[in-house]
């Protein structure tokens, strides 16, 4: 027997014995007992109320975009983090469907299918967006400034692909993604301030996998940097080991010219090379479920059972 299973046996045995004790009483103390016993079952279920555990996240600087448009304003909805923080997730029924509890492991689920996507990308996705001011996503960090982020994650179910020699449908579970600093916007005129991500984190199969921009030409520098075509930046992708369909921990640190990624006690890889020391961008952390298929019946489960950044 499980040691919660004993203590809960205990309880009951407890208040069994209470109930004995006041049935040998005579009637008139008889409602004096009820009430008794009824104060004593309200207390154990405030206790048991009290053990609920939750996801480990705190939203205070993260928001997070939705695979819908309720608000038909032709993107992805998204919550800003005070809506979100203190549990305010839990009390926003439109957000419900794709972010919510599992107390049965004390899990935050994101769950995704394919529907609305944002402006650069044809992917529907429940992810977080980190943002390091709340109330101006413009604010980001550089290289330089550096930071983390980690967490402890699992896929829980994904949808098989029947369209290629995947067994499932690629998920994009953590991202730096760069962005152009307001500098940059001001002094060439862009309307978007979309960059490519630096580093995107896949589950392919069970396996975890590394993907980290790189420059095709490291001789390219000044304003051709900003270029985001895949004429100036490739992918180069690492395989960093299998997790199936277990949970696991990762880390992606960010500093000066440097990545390090690292899957569970896995000796860490390190990124450190002249694509990094040319990165133009500012960056930002995301985390979630960001599913890489648009097929009709995709879809992807991810839990977060904790989930940190630091700068």
């Amino acid at each position: 027997m499980r040691i919660a299973d004993k203590f809960y046996t205990l309880q009951l045995a407890t208040i069994l014995c209470v109930v004995l004790f006041f049935s040998c009483t005579n009637n008139e103390d008889a409602s004096d007992n009820a009430e008794i016993i009824d104060e004593i079952i309200d207390n154990q279920e405030e206790e048991e109320e009290e053990t609920i555990e939750y996801a480990d996240i705190d939203f205070s600087n993260w928001k997070v975009t939705l695979p819908v448009d309720n608000d038909n304003n032709g993107g992805p909805d998204e919550y800003q983090p005070l809506q979100l923080i203190n549990l305010g997730y839990q009390t926003l029924e439109p957000v419900q469907p794709y972010m919510y509890d599992d107390i049965t492991d004390g899990s935050l689920v994101f769950y995704t299918f394919p529907d609305v996507s944002t402006t650069n990308s044809s992917y529907s996705r429940t992810e977080l967006r980190e943002l390091i001011n709340p109330s101006n996503s413009r604010e980001n960090w550089t290289l330089l400034e550096g930071g983390e982020m980690t967490g402890r994650l699992k896929v829980d179910a994904v949808s098989a692909n029947a369209t290629s020699s995947d067994d499932y449908h690629k998920v994009i579970v953590m991202q730096i993604h760069g962005v152009l600093s307001q500098e940059d916007m001001d002094i060439h005129g862009f309307s978007s301030n979309n960059g490519p991500p630096l580093i995107k984190i896949y589950w392919k199969d069970g396996y975890i996998w590394s993907h980290k921009k790189s420059l095709i030409d490291e001789s390219t520098d000044g304003d051709d940097l900003l270029e985001t075509s895949s004429n100036t930046w490739t992918d180069i992708k690492l395989n960093l080991g299998y997790v199936g369909f277990e949970a696991f921990d990762f880390r992606i640190t960010a500093s000066d010219a440097k990545i390090e990624v690292q899957l569970n006690n896995n000796a860490a890889h390190v990124y450190q090379d002249v694509s990094l020391n040319k990165w133009p961008y500012e960056n930002y952390f995301k985390a979630g479920n960001y599913l890489n298929s648009t097929h009709a019946d995709a879809f992807s489960y991810i839990k977060y059972y904790n989930l940190s950044i630091t700068h």
